[in-house]
């Protein structure tokens, strides 16, 4: 008789097989083609207690277990104000699915619910420099964070419709405010279906933001709701009716931009026109300095 599966093991095995495909691979993908993860490397994994930090928690651990490249992990965990309920959840979650983790609390939610223009921008900001201060402290010298392909799609639109500018979430960055710190996103190449479908296939419930300011989205019922990413959601998913293919689109068109095609761009934050290079043919992006 078949031993029974627990449902750590049963969610660490879908992650492998059932869903090697749209998890697992796309997954390992970006890890090597961004060069996210080196040897002796302190990563910090960030969960906030929703499906996307979970599902990373769970690759890393994977990814952990089966590197030729050993890496340590310290699974780190943020309580910025959540009622009882909510962290209550988050450790429930963390015990089934053999997540150790180190949590720390917060006033974010304080702070922020006291802001009225852009509290969401604020609470992210904030939330990101405590968890590089804390991983510093850790002797981590890279944070991993949840943001997937769906993300950096959403992210590319919004600031094209919104931000009157042509840019996207890099899967890897240097923290400005921390020296020697770096920010990866593992699930850049991970489609959010594929994260839903796990959550889903596992039978498992998760923490949404957990503030005031989400409270429109989870009372859609849909997901949805009303803010301006959520709007990205709605116009890819009508686009995607014509065209199934507009999200893979996207995605290769931010790997492929063409700058000489650009009357004007950014790089490392000086602004930069077309003219500057119109008559030069040493090469197009301006040296350093």
């Amino acid at each position: 008789m078949s031993r029974v599966l627990s449902p750590q093991e049963i969610a660490e095995r879908s992650l492998i097989k059932t869903y090697r495909k749209s998890l697992w691979n796309p997954f390992i993908a970006a890890v090597k083609r961004y060069e996210l993860v080196s040897p002796g490397d302190h990563i910090a994994v960030c969960i906030s207690g929703g499906k996307d930090s979970m599902v990373l928690a769970k690759l890393m651990q994977e990814l952990q277990k089966h590197t030729e490249h050993p890496f340590s992990l310290t699974f780190l965990v943020m309580d910025p104000g959540y009622n009882p309920e909510n962290r209550a959840l988050i450790e429930e979650n963390t015990r089934r699915l053999g997540i150790p983790v180190t949590i720390f609390e917060s006033d974010i939610f304080d702070v922020t619910v006291q802001v009225d223009k852009n509290p969401c921008y604020l609470c992210a900001r904030m939330r990101r420099g405590c968890l590089y201060a804390k991983a510093q402290e850790l002797g981590c010298n890279k944070i991993a964070l949840g943001h997937h392909l769906s993300d950096v799609i959403e992210t590319t639109l919004l600031g094209l419709f919104y931000g009157a500018q042509v840019q996207t979430m890099p899967p890897k960055l240097h923290s400005k405010n921390f020296p020697g710190m770096e920010l990866i996103r593992p699930l850049y190449c991970v489609h959010e279906d594929a994260i839903i479908a796990w959550r889903n296939y596992n039978e498992l419930r998760f923490l949404q933001c957990a503030c005031r300011f989400t409270e429109a989205r989870d009372a859609s019922g849909d997901g949805i709701g009303e803010s301006k990413r959520q709007e990205m959601k709605l116009l890819l998913r009508e686009l995607k009716k014509t065209n199934p293919n507009i999200e893979k689109s996207i995605f290769r068109a931010v790997h492929g931009v063409q700058l000489d095609t650009f009357p004007g761009f950014k790089y490392r934050g000086k602004a930069h026109s077309f003219l500057e290079f119109y008559h030069d043919d040493s090469g197009f992006l301006p040296e350093d300095g």
